[in-house]
């Protein structure tokens, strides 16, 4: 996987091009004409486009601990946020966002507000 993001409907589709020098290629599912798509389509345009689906919704989490990856799936804890804080808690997380999508096995990445 080469670690972008596929951002779900839940998060602002201005956070794709704040990610796209860390994490190039990263889209918004606006951007890919999958807004108002059910999960199961979501899900498979990701898997099939090597994306990372980022999302607030515990539907894909579940999906994830069901079914496992491809894709990954990034979960955000965050509650009613701003989008500059979601963009600084995955910022503040580069690190193990970049060994989580290298790692083969491990389909789910919790990402809590600190």
């Amino acid at each position: 996987m080469r670690g972008r993001f596929l951002l779900d409907e839940n998060l602002s589709p201005r956070l794709a091009a704040a990610l796209s020098e860390l994490f190039p290629g990263s889209v918004h599912v606006r951007d890919v004409q999958l807004r108002g798509q059910s999960d199961e389509r979501i899900w498979a345009f990701a898997a099939e486009g090597g994306y990372a689906i980022v999302t607030k919704d515990d539907d894909f989490r579940g999906m994830s601990l069901l079914r496992g990856a491809p894709p990954k799936v990034i979960w955000l804890v965050v509650g009613n946020t701003s989008t500059a804080e979601i963009l600084r808690i995955l910022l503040a997380h580069t690190t193990a966002i970049k060994t989580f999508i290298a790692e083969p096995v491990t389909s789910l990445l919790t990402l809590r507000k600190p």
